[in-house]
């Protein structure tokens, strides 16, 4: 059911920043709680039937985006299920249809832009999906604590035995710009929200093309950053929600975080003994290093059932109910955040 929006002020204009399931996970809560949303997307994914596609046909690898797209369409279910399936076998398998269906429209569209509208007018999307870049050629890179760079999205997220870490990411070609609809967005909108996912893989992407960080700093709207749950490894093992933010911020060159919503829900032993074995661990708030930016904590955690047993994942109707509480609270002092943080 969606959110009654009679008596209460309305936040339009939404703008909803990352990738991965983070992002399009999020999606389906906020969709209930806000009329007028647009989704950003990374398009720096280089592994699996994305990456496939993007070596063997030169296009921008749509599957962060056909999962937007899923998220907020409000399309037949039968409709949902067929863009969603992946054949199980031959030259096609792990493909899904709605993947080849992104690729094939983009081959008779201006642009990967384009075609992603098309798809979203067939799947009846309520608010907009926009990839950050047309560029199919972008590549993501990583400099490493030992002085090395990785190269290629699907290569980064590895745990490394050596123990080395991410000290930063970047685009290869540096000057990557951004499609046309994308700045605009972030002009017009009243809310900003920095989605939970791979933060160097995902979200952080995003704000290495051209202009995009920018026009966030510049934005009258306040950004809200949510943060991961758990550590990631090969990405985030050891950061705390504070090391989340400046990593954010160091590549945007910019404050442009004004508000965090962290988790501090206690998730059963048993379950984090199975994530300890991976090297993954609970995401530790550390309230100390929360000067500028506010600090909004909760009990967000959702235990699902995966394939290897219990999951923690985000309570997204939670996460979206408390999003528009904060943004509400937030309209009349976002203003003199943005001053506060040097963006008057």
């Amino acid at each position: 059911m969606k959110y009654d929006f009679q008596n209460e002020k309305l936040v339009s204009r939404v703008v909803a920043i990352g990738g991965g399931t983070g992002l399009s996970t999020m999606l389906r809560g906020l969709k209930n709680y806000f009329e007028n949303i647009t989704a950003i997307v990374t398009v720096a994914d280089d592994g699996g039937g994305s990456g496939m596609l993007r070596r063997d046909l030169g296009v921008a690898p749509p599957g962060d985006v056909r999962n937007c797209i899923l998220a907020m369409a409000e399309a037949e279910p039968v409709l949902k299920k067929l863009f969603d399936y992946r054949f199980p076998e031959g030259t096609l398998e792990g493909q899904s249809f709605g993947n080849l269906f992104l690729a094939a429209m983009t081959g008779i569209s201006k642009n990967f832009s384009q075609a992603v509208q098309r798809v979203s007018d067939v799947l009846a999307v309520t608010g907009d999906v926009f990839p950050v870049t047309d560029a199919a050629d972008m590549q993501l890179c990583a400099k490493l604590s030992n002085g090395k760079v990785i190269c290629g999205e699907s290569n980064i997220g590895h745990a490394r035995a050596d123990g080395s870490r991410i000290e930063s990411v970047f685009l290869d070609p540096a000057e990557v710009m951004p499609t046309e609809s994308v700045i605009t967005a972030i002009e017009r909108a009243e809310l900003i929200l920095l989605s939970s996912g791979s933060l160097y893989t995902s979200i952080i992407p995003n704000l290495l093309v051209k202009g995009v960080a920018d026009a966030i700093y510049r934005a009258k709207a306040p950004a809200i950053y949510i943060c991961n749950l758990m550590t990631q490894p090969g990405e985030t093992v050891g950061y705390r929600a504070s090391d989340h933010v400046r990593a954010i911020e160091q590549h945007a060159g910019h404050a442009i975080v004004d508000c965090v919503i962290a988790n501090e829900g206690a998730v059963d032993e048993a379950i984090l003994r199975r994530y300890h074995a991976d090297g993954v661990d609970m995401v530790e708030v550390d309230h100390e290093n929360f000067k500028d930016a506010f600090l909004v904590t909760g009990d967000y955690t959702d235990i699902r059932q995966g394939e290897k047993g219990s999951i923690v994942r985000h309570n997204t109707d939670k996460l979206a109910r408390d999003i528009r509480r904060i943004a509400i609270d937030m309209m009349e002092t976002k203003q003199l955040i943005r001053t506060e943080r040097g963006k008057s």
